[in-house]
Parts: C-alpha cells; sequence; structure tokens
C-alpha cells in the first residue's frame, strides 16, 4: 500500500510541475514593423541600440515572410497567421478583372472587402476576448473586421512623409500613452523605413546605411519612451519588418525581362494583368488562351519562372486563393519583369522567391516574457502570431503557424543554446520519452496494486486454511 500512495503522489507532484506558470500582471505587445529592413542591415552599420535590444532580450539570425514578399501581403501574414494563399491579401493592389480597375497602395487601405474577407488580424481577436487594441498606420488599420476596429486607431494621411524622424518620435510617445492612458493590451506600429530609401538608392548605398542608423535612434528612443511612460515592466516589443531588399541589374548588365518581346506573347491574348510592379506578376488569359500563354512564355526567359495557378510550388503557399490569377509569374533576384517596355527604375526591389536570403527579414524581442541575451535560429514569421497570443493570453483564431517555433524564446521555456535552431526531432524524441516514462510509472502503479492486492488475498486464504484445520481437528477430537 505504501508503495501505490507514493507512486500517486509521484504523478501528482509531476503534473504540478508541468502546469505552466502564470502571472498575475497582464502582459502587454507592441508589434514593430520597420518595412524593408534585410536580416543583415545591422552588419555594415553601428547600431548601438538595436544591439543593446538583443542584449536584453533575443534576436534571430533572420526570419522568413511570406511569399509574396511584399508590404501588404507580408504584413497581413503577421496580424493574422495565415499564409497569404488563406487570408486573401494576395497584393498591395486591389484590382478588378472584370472592369480592369486597379487602385495603388494608398487607396487600397480603404477597400474594405480587400482586408475583411475572413482572416481576423490580431487586434480584432483581442477584442472580441476583452483585451483593448490599437494600431497606428499598420497595413490594414483603415478597414473595418466583421464590423469591429481596435479601441483606437490611426492611418497615415496621403502623401504621407515616412522618413520624418520627429514624426516617429511622435508616434512613439503617441503609442505609449495609448498603453499608459487607455491601458491598452496590444498596439501594432508600422514605420514606412527603410523600404523606400532601399528602393530608391539601392540596399548597398550609404543613404540606406544612414537611413538604418535612423532606425536605430528610434529604437532607443521607443524604449526610453516606454520607460519615461511606465510601462516597460509589463510591455514587451517585437520589432520586425514584412520582406528585405536587393539590387536589380540594369544599364546593360543583362537581358531584361519583357514581355512583349517575347515570341509568340502578346497582350491581346489577356484579360487582364499585373506586371510592372517589381520582380512578379499575374496574368489572366482570355477563355481558350491559357495554353498558347503559358507555353509562349514558359522558357523564355532563363530568369523567369512561370508556373500555372495549381502547379506553383507548394512550399510558397501562394495557389489556393480565388483572387490568385491563373498564371503566375516570378524573376530571379536582380530582375523585374517588365510588360510593353521597361518603366521602373528603382535600384532595389522585393517581391522575389522568399528563399532568397535577400528577402529575409530581421527580427528583435524584449520584455518580460523574453529571455535575454539570447540569439535564436532562422524562423517564418506567418509563427509570430502564435506568439503574440501566447503572450497576451488570448485564444488564436485559426491560423497556419505554431508556438513551438517560437515558444524557446519565453522565459517560461528552459533557455536554448545561443544562436543554434532548435532542434524539434529532439523536442520530439524527449516528448515521447516523457511519455513512456508516465506509462512505465503508471503499469508499476497497478502492477504494485495487483501484488498487494494478490498478497492480501493469499493472507485471507491461508488464515481462512488455517482456521478450517482447527475447526475440523476440533470435531475430531470431540
Amino acid at each position: 500500500m505504501l508503495v501505490y500512495t507514493a507512486s500517486l503522489c509521484l504523478l501528482w507532484a509531476s503534473c504540478i510541475l508541468a502546469a505552466p506558470a502564470t502571472k498575475q500582471t497582464r502582459q502587454k505587445v507592441l508589434l514593430i514593423s520597420f518595412d524593408g529592413f534585410r536580416w543583415d542591415y545591422d552588419r555594415d552599420v553601428d547600431t548601438p541600440n538595436l544591439d543593446k535590444m538583443a542584449r536584453d532580450g533575443v534576436k534571430a539570425l533572420y526570419v522568413t515572410p511570406p511569399y509574396l514578399t511584399i508590404t501588404s501581403p507580408s504584413h497581413f501574414t503577421l496580424l493574422t497567421g495565415r499564409y497569404i494563399e488563406n487570408h486573401g491579401v494576395i497584393h498591395n493592389m486591389w484590382f478588378n478583372t472584370t472592369t480592369t480597375q486597379t487602385k495603388p497602395y494608398y487607396q487600397t487601405q480603404f477597400v474594405n472587402e480587400w482586408w475583411d474577407n475572413g482572416s481576423l488580424p490580431i487586434w480584432i481577436t483581442a477584442e472580441k476576448q476583452g483585451r483593448k487594441s490599437g494600431s497606428l498606420h499598420f497595413p490594414g488599420t483603415a478597414s473595418t473586421y466583421q464590423g469591429m476596429t481596435p479601441t483606437i486607431k490611426e492611418v497615415e494621411p496621403l502623401l504621407y512623409n515616412y522618413k520624418d524622424e520627429t514624426k516617429w518620435r511622435k508616434n512613439a510617445d503617441k503609442v505609449m500613452g495609448w498603453f499608459k492612458d487607455l491601458d491598452l493590451d496590444f498596439v501594432a506600429l508600422y514605420f514606412g523605413e527603410p523600404d523606400g530609401t532601399g528602393h530608391r538608392y539601392g540596399p548597398d548605398s550609404p543613404q540606406r546605411r544612414e537611413m538604418v542608423k535612423q532606425v536605430d535612434r528610434t529604437v532607443g528612443y521607443i524604449r526610453d519612451s516606454a520607460e519615461r511612460h511606465g510601462v516597460s515592466n509589463h510591455l514587451n516589443i517585437i520589432i520586425t519588418a514584412d520582406h528585405g531588399m536587393t539590387d536589380v541589374y540594369r544599364n546593360g548588365l543583362v537581358e531584361e525581362i519583357t514581355l512583349s518581346k517575347i515570341p509568340g506573347f502578346a497582350f491581346s491574348d489577356l484579360s487582364f494583368h499585373l506586371v510592372d510592379f517589381g520582380p512578379s506578376g499575374m496574368l489572366l488569359p482570355k477563355p481558350g488562351r491559357l495554353e498558347k500563354v503559358y507555353n509562349a512564355l514558359k522558357d523564355a526567359h532563363p530568369h523567369l519562372h512561370v508556373y500555372k495557378k495549381e502547379e506553383m510550388p507548394e512550399r510558397l503557399h501562394f495557389a489556393k486563393h480565388e483572387r490568385i490569377l491563373p498564371i503566375v509569374l516570378w524573376a530571379d533576384p536582380g530582375y523585374v519583369i517588365n510588360g510593353y517596355f521597361p518603366v521602373q527604375f528603382h535600384k532595389g526591389e522585393h517581391g522575389f522567391d522568399n528563399q532568397e536570403l535577400d528577402m529575409k527579414a530581421f527580427f528583435r524581442a524584449v520584455g518580460p516574457a523574453f529571455h535575454k541575451d539570447l540569439e535564436v535560429g532562422p524562423f517564418e514569421t506567418v509563427n509570430i502570431y502564435a506568439l503574440m497570443c501566447h503572450i497576451l493570453g488570448i485564444t488564436p483564431e485559426v491560423n497556419d503557424g505554431h508556438l513551438d517555433a517560437t515558444k524557446h524564446m519565453l522565459v517560461t521555456s528552459p533557455r536554448p543554446t545561443s544562436g543554434e535552431p532548435v532542434n524539434y526531432l529532439q523536442k520530439v524524441f524527449m516528448g515521447l520519452s516523457a511519455v513512456a516514462g508516465f506509462l512505465l510509472v503508471v503499469f508499476m502503479v497497478v502492477m504494485s496494486h495487483k501484488m498487494l492486492t494478490k498478497k492480501h488475498k493469499n493472507k485471507r486464504l491461508e488464515s481462512s486454511k488455517d482456521l478450517t484445520d482447527k475447526e475440523v481437528s476440533k470435531v475430531t477430537s470431540f
């Protein structure tokens, strides 16, 4: 009986120790995006504030954005934890294939049905579960979702100067005021640089390096502002980006991709097209002309990739949504896709395959939920949503990410070896070992119980036998 009781105590203690710790202070999250901040932009620039943030928190080697690696789709993946084919914001531009009408990036922010098509951003999920949220300039802020908006939001005006450092600081103080005065739990904050500078001057330009210094100063200011507003003790700051940036080949260095020059291809075979927007494009052939268009473009240029929608590589997660057109194009790094003639003059571009290293983004996180001075391996940005929901203590919507990809960053998990990616096979083996150990304990408890029961039963049988023998003896003597 003693072994049985001890085993039950052991099982009870194991359950208690395995239960997650909870804190009475509700943790808050500030998600910041610096548009187009490539994973290695801090390597050729002195960035003392980003370096300090890494020492005080977590730094990833890089993070992988979803394909298509452009602003609105990638940011909506951060907000929803869905791949682009699942959340439906497939491009920066709203378009109508029937009328051939399109709207540029800023105007698309106000087309509600483009954003509100089934997937909820984290600020709505938080509001639905009793939290208060806000968003400042983040893509998707202007729209409502299922008729809901965050507690407070602000959309930048048309022709907004995304480079103005003074406005950056005002926005940082504004957000910290929201946390303090409105007691918000979550805020998304967007900065439009260094994307614009990388486009105009190129990712290796001195102008880009100066802009990275501005970003670094702003990171320091944001953390100082959190201290001044008295919210740093329970505020977790996550800083990342939507994509990277790479140089564009021009000036006769390469044979450019111009669709109108490809033999057998004609724009008259199309009902609608989206090209002249960097290295990616989509085509809608007229009825009965899909094979003609596809065969003309396939293998037409060594650096042009042409896929039928249903044949897209599964790893890109860019095929299933009805908004994605029947033919998808993308170019290799350094190339852009021109339609009738070259009209693109950026020195830097994004929108390439998300496997390309230049498309990777940076990641920093600091706050009471995170380990300190920890560098982790790469992971996909689709997993950041589940991480934020976990910190906020809210139940996530259906999503394509997983907390297992990021939970090793948290103080509630054992500290991994710095700089090494998490060995998930080892985790699985450890998990199976734990299950096997648990079953072994259960087996021992059951067998001990059976043995004790059998022993007691044998004692009772022996006692009964002795009693019977004595009675028989008494009868015989009589």
